[in-house]
C-alpha cells in the first residue's frame, strides 16, 4: 500500500493540519446566548461585558469523530492510496509500432499490415496493469516517440490509431537502441520492449539476435507470400545524340519463389517498349531501353502484376524539354569555328558577318571574331581576339607572343584544362582588373578572362588558329565557355527515380566541392556529406532533389518506397504474442473513487445526525423560512 500523488510527510502534515482546525472548532465558543423574555422593562444592561468562556469539554464527540475520519479518507483519495508496491509492479514499457513503408502491403485484399499491428498493439496495451507506463514509438528509418512514458491508455491508443505507413525502411537495430536509451534514462523500472510488425530491414540495420534485449516480446503479422517492385528508374541523354535517352529499370523480387514480371514503359500514355523479367527469390534484374525525343513529358514504368505491396509497382519521371543553345557567329573566316560549334549537338550555329551584326539579335549567345561593333551586344557574348582600341576590356598587349603560364583552376571556364607553355603568335594579353575574372594567366596580363557583370566572356587568342588549333584545349575551352554562358541550356541531365532514405552520388574525378549544391523541390539546400569522392544525403519524405556538381545535374525523383530486402528472423527465446504480461502477477489498485465515497458519507451523515437540521412543523410556513432552516449554521454554539 502506498500514496501516489503525495508522500507519507505529506499526507500526515494536511491531515493534521485539517484535524486541528475541526479540533479548535469543537473547543471555541463565541456565540452569543438567545434568551427569551415577557418585557424589555425590567431589562437593565450590564456594567461588565460578556466574557467568552472556552469549552472545558467537546459536547459531540461523536460529531467531530465523523467529521475527522471523513476528511481523513477524502486526503487519502486526493493522494491516490495505491495497493500494491510501487517499486515492484510499476514498469515502464515501450512499444515499437512499425510504420515503415513495407506495412502498407496487404497479406489479403481487406486489411493492411499496420492495421494488424494496431489491432495486436491495442490488445497488448489493454492487457497491461493499469499503473505501468507505456511509450509508443513510430519505428521507421528513424525512431519517433509518439507519447512520453504515462498510464493515460487513451493517448496511447490515439497515437496507434493515428500511426500510419511511411515511405522508408525499418531500421530495427535503432529501434531498439532507443527503446533501451529511454527506459535507462527513466529511471524506473524496466518492462517489455514490445514490436509490433513485420520486421522488414535492410541487411545492414537487422539487429545483433545475439545482443537482443531480454524483456522484448513480438507482436508478429501475416505477410504477403509474393511481392515485386522497382528499385531504381535511371534516365540519362546519350553522350553523342542529345535526343536519346538510355533507360535502366532495376525490378527486385521479395518473395520466396521465382516470379515473372510483366514490365510495361510508356511516354505521354504511349507504350514505348515492355519486357518479362524473370526474377530469382531476393534477386534484381534490369531492363535498358533507349527513346529518343526533344519533348517534355512524363514517363512511366509499370508493373503489370497483382502482389502485396502495390505503392513499389509504377515509377515516374518528368523528362525535361531538349532546348537547343542559339549561337549567331559574326566572322570572316566561318571555317575556323565551323568545327567547334559543331561539336556540342545542343548548340545551333549561324554564321554571318560583322556587317550584318545587330546589338540585339535574336540568339542566346553572341560570337564577335575580331572586329569592334558600333553598338555594344545586349545579349551575352563571346569576345575572341577585339581590336584594342574598341574592346570594352583593357588591352595590356596586342598581337604578341605569349605563353599561358597558369589556368585559374577554380573558375568554371578553366575545368580541365591543364596545358601549358603554348607558343601562342599574335595573342591579346588584357589588363587584369576587378570588374573581370582572370581564367589563364600570361605574363603581364589574361589571355582569357570573365566579365560576370555582362555574362560576357574575353579570348586572346582564337581557337582555331596557331599552336591551340591542334591541342585538345581548344574544343573543351570553347564548351566550358558556353556552358559557363548558358548553364541551364547546356546542363547535362540525368534522372533517378529513387526511394526515400539515403541515396548515394558518385562524383566526377576533381570536382570542385563549392559547386555542389543538394536542393529540395521549394529550392531549399538539404544537408549532404562527401567522402571518397560520393556524396550522400538523406531525405524521408517523397519529392524531387536536386544535385548540381559543375556542369552536371542529376534529378533524384524520390517516389519510391523504401522496402527493407530482407525479412528478420527472431530467435526462438524471443516471446510472441499476448502471453502472460511482465509484472501483471501482482497489479496495483486504485482506491481514490471508494475513499473518496467513504469520506463524503460520512460527512454528509454527520450532517444529518449531529446538524440540528429540523423541517418545518407547521404546513403553513412560508418558502422563506423554510430556506432559513436549511441554510442554517452548520453548528449552534450550544
Amino acid at each position: 500500500m502506498f500514496f501516489f500523488n503525495l508522500s507519507l510527510g505529506e499526507f500526515a502534515a494536511l491531515f493534521a493540519a485539517v484535524n486541528g482546525a475541526v479540533l479548535a472548532l469543537y473547543l471555541l465558543d463565541r456565540s452569543r446566548r438567545k434568551i427569551k423574555v415577557a418585557t424589555m422593562r425590567f431589562w437593565r444592561p450590564s456594567e461588565k461585558p460578556p466574557e467568552a468562556k472556552h469549552r472545558r469539554r467537546i459536547q459531540q464527540p461523536w460529531s467531530m469523530i465523523m467529521q475527522i475520519v471523513g476528511m481523513g479518507l477524502l486526503l487519502a483519495a486526493i493522494a491516490q492510496l495505491r495497493l500494491g508496491s510501487p517499486d515492484t509492479t510499476s514498469r515502464d514499457h515501450v512499444l515499437l509500432l512499425d510504420t515503415s513503408a513495407w506495412t502498407a502491403a496487404k497479406a489479403d485484399p481487406q486489411r493492411r499490415l499496420i492495421d494488424e499491428a494496431k489491432v495486436n498493439a491495442i490488445r497488448w496495451l489493454r492487457a497491461l496493469p493499469g499503473s505501468d507506463r507505456v511509450m509508443v514509438v513510430r519505428a521507421d528509418a528513424l525512431p519517433t516517440p509518439a507519447t512520453v512514458f504515462e498510464t493515460n491508455r487513451g493517448a496511447a491508443e490515439q497515437a496507434i490509431v493515428l500511426s500510419q505507413p511511411s515511405s522508408s525502411a525499418l531500421n530495427l537495430q535503432a529501434a531498439l537502441d532507443f527503446a533501451r536509451r529511454m527506459q535507462r534514462q527513466h529511471g524506473q523500472s524496466a518492462g517489455e520492449i514490445v514490436f509490433a510488425g513485420a520486421g522488414r530491414t535492410n541487411l545492414n540495420d537487422l539487429p545483433d539476435n545475439n545482443s537482443l534485449p531480454q524483456s522484448l516480446r513480438l507482436l508478429p503479422v501475416q505477410v504477403p507470400n509474393r511481392n515485386a517492385g522497382i528499385r531504381r528508374f535511371h534516365l540519362r541523354r546519350a553522350p553523342n545524340d542529345s535526343q536519346l535517352w538510355e533507360i535502366f529499370i532495376a525490378v527486385r523480387n521479395y518473395g520466396r519463389a521465382p516470379e515473372t514480371v510483366p514490365l510495361m514503359l510508356t511516354f505521354g500514355n504511349a507504350p514505348i517498349g515492355s519486357s518479362r523479367l524473370t526474377i530469382a527469390p531476393g534477386a534484381e534484374e534490369t531492363a535498358r531501353y533507349e527513346f529518343r525525343t526533344k519533348a517534355a513529358g512524363w514517363m512511366e514504368a509499370r508493373l503489370q502484376l497483382r502482389d502485396g505491396l502495390a505503392e513499389d509497382n509504377v515509377a515516374l519521371l518528368e523528362i525535361p524539354e531538349q532546348k537547343q543553345v542559339r549561337v549567331a557567329i559574326f566572322t570572316r573566316q566561318p571555317e575556323l569555328l565551323r568545327a567547334l560549334m559543331a561539336a556540342n549537338p545542343r548548340i545551333t550555329a549561324a554564321y554571318a558577318p560583322p556587317e550584318a551584326y545587330k546589338a540585339d539579335t535574336d540568339a542566346d549567345i553572341l560570337v564577335l571574331d575580331r572586329f569592334r561593333p558600333a553598338q555594344a551586344p545586349k545579349r551575352p557574348a563571346l569576345w575572341i581576339q577585339p581590336p584594342a582600341d574598341g574592346s570594352p576590356l583593357a588591352v595590356s598587349k596586342a598581337n604578341t607572343n605569349a605563353r599561358i603560364t597558369r589556368w585559374r583552376t577554380e573558375h568554371p571556364i578553366a575545368q580541365g584544362l591543364r596545358s601549358l607553355d603554348l607558343k601562342l603568335d599574335g595573342a591579346t594579353v588584357f589588363v587584369q582588373s576587378a570588374e573581370a575574372e582572370t581564367v589563364a594567366e600570361a605574363e603581364g596580363g589574361s589571355l582569357v578572362a570573365a566579365q560576370p557583370a555582362s555574362h560576357s566572356v574575353f579570348l586572346g587568342v582564337h581557337p582555331g588558329i596557331g599552336a591551340l588549333r591542334f591541342e585538345l584545349a581548344a574544343p573543351l575551352l570553347v564548351a566550358n565557355i558556353l556552358e559557363w554562358m548558358a548553364p541551364e541550356a547546356l546542363r547535362r541531365w540525368e534522372l533517378d527515380g529513387e526511394s526515400v532514405g539515403t541515396v548515394k552520388v558518385a562524383l566526377e574525378a576533381n570536382i570542385d566541392p563549392a559547386t555542389i549544391q543538394v536542393l529540395t523541390e521549394d529550392q531549399q539546400p538539404l544537408p549532404f556529406s562527401i567522402s571518397d569522392n560520393t556524396l550522400q544525403f538523406y531525405s524521408a519524405t517523397r519529392g524531387n532533389v536536386r544535385v548540381r556538381a559543375g556542369s552536371r545535374e542529376t534529378v533524384y525523383s524520390l517516389s519510391l518506397p523504401d522496402v527493407g530486402d530482407t525479412a528478420w528472423e527472431a530467435p526462438a527465446r524471443v516471446r510472441r504474442g499476448l502471453g502472460r504480461i511482465a509484472g501483471a502477477s501482482s497489479p496495483v489498485e486504485d482506491l481514490w473513487p471508494w475513499l473518496a465515497l467513504l469520506g463524503a458519507a460520512f460527512l454528509v451523515g454527520e450532517w444529518f445526525l449531529f446538524g440540528r437540521l429540523r423541517l418545518p412543523a407547521r404546513s403553513g410556513a412560508a418558502p422563506t423560512e423554510i430556506w432559513s432552516r436549511f441554510t442554517a449554521p452548520f453548528r449552534k454554539a450550544s
